[in-house]
Formats: structure tokens, C-alpha cells, sequence
């Protein structure tokens, strides 16, 4: 667990305020105020959630409906007893909580975009059924009003009334003139709630009525006339009647909350946690944070981190950069004085506890962050980013207890390693505590000065050096961290550019020693080769990247040509196929018209041929024709403009009869009759009416269910030259739904072809997206 103090080193606590400002009620501020690390990765990924959907409403310019309102806790716990009743004043504070709860209930209750804060504030309602009664009932003054009930309203009415008319007539009073003799003033005022006017004392026995007060001068006698008094009674009456319906009322909206007290503390906790969560968000939007990656192996991985409290207050803050790997598990970051060492450590610790406590931290997305127990700091006593008061003594009390409470679940963050005493004691003081904390398995961050402490550093296995940048050409510091690399102190510098005389420098310049001397100037030499080889390396990856550039470019324009080669093979294919379909169709339709015109010409020779045989047997044997006189009704004849036998009906006697075949009569001449031939006439088979619907109606309706998307292409083919000889303007192609393919092939057909004006998906009744409706040129 992670001491108070350990926070208050790492000044978490003016992160807190800052947090703790954005509150809309004074439980919710204590509440932020109390933020502290939570104790799973569960519950931390959650808050991540939970304010991340926060953030999702504001960047959809969605603020949550949150206004100021009051901490209920004390008073639903003080009507809790059986009873008790709660003054109006208390009562008035429920109505901005219940509103708020009420707000934030229609706000969140049909979204799904934010299930997380959905279950998080649970079933907020607001209590309608006590919010209304108490919107009528108290005034912000903890005044009942008039609308609290029906019969209040009535009383007070009755009450205004009758204080008028007793007003009204004390002004009457005072106004007669064998009264306003005796009197000190012409005024009229209430005294121990009874109206009253000034009466001289000396004449008090002149005005009848009752004395209620005298004036501390004793000169006057506040007196109630006594035709006042009935009014005044009855007025008291009203007062009292007030003020126990006054009561009734308050003892009423009581009784609700306490029956509804266990609830109402639920949502209000629930509120208070999303205000809470909201204050989070809004401090995380004004610092433009970012959810972090909480690692369980132990790493850092800040990527342009900047320390919160110097982004609060308005400073320009360099981003920083820090990695600590599993395998690098100490890092030992030296650099020149005021360069940023302190504010390195102190930025990875804040930052650490921030994501920790499930909040958004000042950094670019995808920083990691470690899961870890606890987080031990050696700072100095009351050390600020400013200024460091610590002594050696303190140094070495705190780390030894550092070294009692470290394992693999601490970061460790330690300030000025070594200082305070002896440097090369200090400083093997500090490699001895770098190596027992590394056999432990903690992650350890440490700033220092002592150049013993680097070499150490350098050789041991599991540790990395790291420094601050410095501008040699304006002796500045850059505030940038770079790894792998140690720094330098460049007091000597610094001292010069802070108004050290020169003199004094260039004399303690010579103090310094030969080795220490080649030791820097070593260290700078190493410097530049490491920055020629990162220049190389650069130019290198420059160049890596535009062959990998022109290497993707020659094998997009590879995939474009092969893609320019495959489409125009397609069309190829389709104009081929669409050309095939054309000499198709009018090979078909010459067909269909020979096979017509085929038709035509062998039932015309037929004709022919039937009138020439039966013209050839007239002539050879000439028909005789039947006797006028000896035709009578019923005779069976064969009639030759019917070319059939016909039964005689009647005879006119003037060279006509009248004759019937089949369900036909008509007149003939008797000339046209001959002796029967035993030829009837044809009768013609009834068909139904689906048959006659069938050759009437040509099919509009062609079925591919279960075809290949080939063999329905063919089908469609006939199918639609048919129906375009038929003249037919619509039709319905059936392909059902399945896998789409098969509608998919007729559709792209239809799409392409010449007798095809438009087509379009069936309708409901028509079949729906298994029918395909086609409308013919």
C-alpha cells in the first residue's frame, strides 16, 4: 500500500485539489480529495472506462446534467427514527439532489453508448414522487408555501383577509377624532403578536381596550382596542390552524423519505461516484490526458509525459520520454544541475499514481505503466521541484527504509543518490543500494552527480544510464531525457552563466583532477561518436525507407498492371459473351419466324389441295341435287355452304328452307342441297378456362430455383425472347434468396441486356428479394 506521505512527496495531493475543484457538491470534493491507488488491475481498468465514456459525451458536445447540489446524508439519517421530523429548511435541500438525480436519470437511461456508466450510477430516478410534493411544498428560504396543500392555501387566505380588515379599521381608529387626542402617534404596529396603536400613558384610561407593552420611555401605552380584540382572536385561531396544517404537511413528506431512505442513499452515493468520475474527466480533458496501458510485467514506457502540476501552472513543459524495461529494471539518470533530473523521477512517480487510481495521465497514447504494490521515494525532507532541504542523514534513514519494503512489485524513485556526505563514500554507498535493490527486483529510478556511480552503472548487468540533454553552445539545459547515455554535470558551466566571477571558475577548473579531467572529456568524445552514429543510423533509416518507398511503389504499379490485364480480359470475355447472346437471339427469333412462315404455306396448300380434290370428285361424279318437292321437315341433307349434313327445321315453299347443324340454323337456298354425305360437323372440345388463360396469356413467369447460375442464364435467354415475340412488357424472374450468387448472375445478365428496359427487387406480395420484376423495351 502506498504511504500518504509517499504521496504527498510526489505532491499528488495538489493534483487532488485541482480535481477536487470541479465538484458540485461538497461530499463529492471529499470524495476526490480521497482518490487513492486502486487495488486491482479490474478496478482500474473500469475507472479507465468509466471516464473514458465521460470524455466520449463531451468530444459529442454531450455535458453530463450535472448542477450544484446538497449532501442529504445527515438529514435522511436524522429522519430515519420513527417520528422524527425534519425542519423545512432541511427539506429544501433534497429538491436540487433529487433534480440532478432526476436530470441525469432521463439523460442516461435510453443511451447505449455508455453502458458502463449505466450500471456504475444504476437505477437513478430522482424520486418523483417526493421532488414534486417538495417543488410545492418549501421555497431555496425553507419558507412552506401556499402550495403545499389545498387547505393551507384556504387558511392563509382566510388569514390575510382578516389582518386587513384590522388594519383597516386600527387606521379608522386612530383617525377619529375622540381618539386621536389621547394618542403619541398616529401609527398602528404589533406587539407580542397583537395589533396595536400608541396611547399617551397619562390618557391610557381614555381608549378601552388592553394594554399589551410599554415603551422603555414610559411615555406610551401600547393598547389592543377592545373591538379589536374579537378580530385578533380569531385571527389566532387561523395562526394556529397555519401552523398545524404546517406541520401535518412536513411530518407527511417525512414519512415519504424515511420509507424511501435506504434507496435515497444508494442514489445518492451513485451520484456522488459520477460526480466524482466527471470531475476526473473534466481535469483529464483540461490537461489533454490519455488512458495508459497498465503492464503486470514491471515496464515504464512514458511517451511525451509532462508533469501535471507545471502544465497547471501555465509553464512550458518539455515532453518526456523514459523506457524501463523488464530487463533494465535500474535506471541512473545524471545530467547538470536545474536540468530536470528531480522533475524526471518526480513525473514518472505522479504519473504512475495517477494510472494507479484509474486516471488519465499527461502523456502521448500508448504509454505503459506499471501495476505495482507500493511506490517508495527518497525525494528529501519537504523537497519541491524548486529547491532540495534533505541532509545525508535523512537520506539514510529513509533508503534503509526503502531497502526493508522493496521487492518486485515496488518502484523505487531515489533523488541525489550518493550526495550529502564523502563523494566516493557517497558514492559507494549508492552502488551498494543500487545492487541490493536490483537483487530484489524493484524498479528503480535514480538521479546523481558522482561519476563513480555511472561506471558502476555502465558495467553492471540489468542497469542503464540515462541523461539530461545540455546545450553546450548557450550552456542550457534541454530538459530532454536520452538513454544509454551518461551525462554531465557542467557545473563549471552553469556556475559561469549564473555570474560566478571567471576568475574563481577557471581556478577551480584547475582544481579539478588530470583523470577526472580525461574522465569528461572521454565522456564527451563518446557523446559525439554517438551522436555521429545516430546520424548515421538516421540516414540509413532515410534511405531504408525510400528503397521500402519505391519497393512498394514497383509493386503497386506490378499489381496495377496485372489488374489492368485481368479487367481487360473480363470485358473481353463479357463483350465475347454479350456477342454470342445476340447471334443467339437472332438465330432464334429467324427461326421462330420460319418455322411461322413454315406453318402459314402448309395450311394454305392444304386448303388447296382439299378444294382441288373436291373439285376433281365433282367432276367425275356430279352431285345430284335434291327434289324441291319431296324436301319436308326433318329430312337430313348435306348443306355445301356448311360442307356438312344439316337437319331440315322448315320450308318456305319459295326455293328456301331453313336448316340447323350442331347448335347453327341458318337459310339456304334449295339449290345448295344434296343428298347426305354422312359428314357432321366438327365439334370443338370445351377446354377450361385455364387452358384458354394459357394460350390467351402467354407466360410472364419464369422459375431458376435450384439451377446453376449457366444453366439459368440459358433458360432466361429463351425465356425472354419469347416473351419479347409475345409482346409481353413485364416479368417476374424467380431465384429465390440462398447464397445470392444466383441473383447475382441474373441481375449482372439483365444489366447488359438489349431487351432489357430496367428491372428492379419484387415487392412484398410480388416475392420479395427472391423475385426479380423486368420491364421489356
Amino acid at each position: 500500500m502506498i504511504q500518504k506521505e509517499t504521496l504527498r512527496r510526489l505532491e499528488f495531493d495538489k493534483i487532488l485539489e485541482t480535481v477536487a475543484q470541479f465538484a458540485h457538491c461538497e461530499a463529492s470534493r471529499h470524495r476526490a480529495l480521497d482518490i487513492a491507488p486502486l487495488p486491482s488491475p479490474e478496478l482500474m481498468e473500469r475507472r479507465f472506462g468509466l471516464v473514458e465514456e465521460l470524455r466520449t459525451l463531451t468530444r459529442l458536445n454531450i455535458s453530463l446534467k450535472l448542477s450544484r447540489f446538497e449532501d442529504i446524508t445527515r438529514q435522511i439519517r436524522a429522519v430515519r427514527p420513527r417520528g422524527a421530523v425534519l425542519a423545512p429548511l432541511d427539506l429544501q435541500l433534497f429538491i436540487p439532489t433529487l433534480r440532478v438525480m432526476a436530470a441525469i436519470s432521463s439523460q442516461l437511461r435510453f443511451r447505449t453508448d455508455v453502458p458502463l456508466l449505466q450500471s456504475e450510477v444504476g437505477e437513478l430516478t430522482g424520486f418523483p414522487d417526493i421532488l414534486n410534493p417538495l417543488e410545492h411544498t418549501v421555497n431555496s428560504d425553507g419558507e412552506i408555501l401556499d402550495t403545499a396543500s389545498r387547505l393551507l392555501a384556504d387558511l392563509r387566505g382566510q388569514k390575510k383577509g382578516l389582518t386587513a380588515r384590522i388594519k383597516r379599521r386600527l387606521e379608522e381608529i386612530v383617525r377619529e377624532r375622540h381618539t386621536a387626542i389621547f394618542l403619541q402617534d398616529d401609527f398602528i404596529t404589533q406587539r407580542s403578536g397583537r395589533w396595536v396603536i400608541p396611547v399617551r400613558m397619562d390618557s391610557k384610561g381614555m381608549v378601552p381596550g388592553v394594554v399589551h407593552d410599554v415603551s422603555n420611555s414610559g411615555e406610551t401605552a401600547f393598547m389592543e382596542p377592545l373591538e379589536i380584540i374579537a378580530l385578533a382572536n380569531e385571527l389566532e385561531n387561523l395562526v394556529a390552524e397555519e401552523r398545524a396544517e404546517e406541520i401535518r404537511i412536513v411530518r407527511q413528506i417525512c414519512d415519504w423519505i424515511r420509507e424511501d431512505a435506504e434507496p435515497m442513499l444508494e442514489q445518492f452515493e451513485s451520484l456522488v461516484r459520477l460526480d466524482v468520475l466527471n470531475c476526473i474527466a473534466l481535469f483529464s480533458d483540461n490537461l489533454t490526458c490519455e488512458t495508459p496501458v497498465i503492464s503486470t510485467s514491471a515496464s515504464i514506457s512514458l511517451k511525451g509525459a509532462r508533469h501535471p502540476i507545471l502544465t497547471l501552472m501555465g509553464k512550458e513543459v518539455v515532453p518526456l520520454d523514459l523506457e524501463l524495461a523488464d530487463q533494465d529494471r535500474v535506471m541512473v539518470v545524471t545530467g547538470p544541475n536545474t536540468g530536470g533530473k528531480t522533475i524526471a523521477i518526480k513525473t514518472a512517480g505522479l504519473l504512475s499514481v495517477m494510472a494507479l487510481c484509474g486516471m488519465p495521465v499527461p502523456a502521448a497514447p500508448g504509454s505503459l505503466l506499471p501495476q505495482v504494490a507500493n511506490i517508495l521515494v527518497d525525494i528529501g525532507d519537504e523537497q519541491s521541484i524548486e529547491e532540495s532541504l534533505s541532509t545525508f542523514s535523512a537520506h539514510i534513514s529513509q533508503i534503509s527504509s526503502i531497502l526493508k519494503q522493496a521487492d518486485r512489485g515496488t518502484l523505487v524513485l531515489l533523488d541525489e543518490l550518493g550526495t550529502g556526505t564523502e563523494p566516493g563514500q557517497g558514492a559507494a554507498i549508492a552502488c551498494a543500494v543500487l545492487k541490493e535493490l536490483h537483487g530484489k527486483g524493484a524498479l528503480v529510478i535514480a538521479t546523481t552527480h558522482l561519476t563513480e556511480i555511472i561506471g558502476f552503472v555502465q558495467r553492471e548487468a540489468g542497469m542503464i544510464n540515462a541523461s539530461m540533454a545540455f546545450d553546450r553552445q548557450k550552456l542550457a539545459p534541454l530538459y530532454r531525457l536520452t538513454l544509454g547515455e551518461p551525462g554531465e554535470s557542467h557545473a563549471l558551466e552553469i556556475a559561469s552563466r549564473y555570474g560566478l566571477p571567471a576568475h574563481v571558475v577557471n581556478f577551480a577548473r584547475g582544481m579539478i583532477g588530470t583523470m577526472e579531467a580525461d574522465f569528461h572529456s572521454l565522456l564527451r568524445d563518446l557523446k559525439d561518436k554517438r551522436r555521429q552514429l545516430d546520424d548515421t543510423l538516421d540516414d540509413l533509416a532515410l534511405r531504408e525507407e525510400k528503397l521500402a518507398r519505391a519497393e512498394l511503389n514497383l509493386s503497386e504499379r506490378v499489381a496495377d498492371s496485372n489488374r489492368l490485364l485481368k479487367e481487360a480480359r473480363e470485358k473481353g470475355y463479357e463483350e465475347a459473351q454479350q456477342i454470342i447472346r445476340k447471334a443467339r437471339r437472332e438465330v432464334l427469333a429467324i427461326m421462330e419466324e420460319a418455322r411461322k412462315e413454315r406453318a402459314r404455306e402448309a395450311k394454305a396448300r392444304l386448303d388447296q389441295a382439299e378444294a382441288e380434290v373436291e373439285q376433281a370428285l365433282s367432276e367425275l361424279r356430279p352431285e345430284e341435287g335434291a327434289p324441291p318437292d319431296k324436301i319436308e321437315v326433318g329430312d337430313t341433307l348435306f348443306v355445301k355452304p356448311l360442307n356438312c349434313d344439316a337437319t331440315i327445321i322448315s320450308v318456305d315453299g319459295r326455293g328456301k328452307v331453313r336448316v340447323r347443324a350442331g347448335s347453327m340454323e341458318l337459310e339456304v337456298p334449295v339449290s345448295a342441297l344434296v343428298k347426305a354425305k354422312g359428314k357432321v360437323q366438327k365439334v370443338q372440345k370445351k377446354r377450361t378456362q385455364k387452358e384458354e388463360r394459357e394460350e390467351r396469356e402467354p407466360a410472364s413467369t419464369i422459375h431458376l430455383l435450384g439451377m446453376r447460375v449457366e444453366e439459368a442464364i440459358e433458360e432466361l435467354e429463351r425465356f425472354l425472347d419469347h416473351a419479347a415475340q409475345d409482346r409481353i412488357s413485364e416479368l417476374r424472374v424467380v431465384h429465390g434468396k440462398g447464397t445470392g450468387a444466383l441473383m447475382k448472375g441474373v441481375r449482372s445478365y439483365l444489366s447488359g441486356h438489349p431487351l432489357v428496359a430496367s428491372f428492379r427487387t419484387g415487392e412484398r406480395f410480388e416475392g420479395g428479394d427472391g423475385v426479380t420484376v423486368v420491364t421489356l423495351r
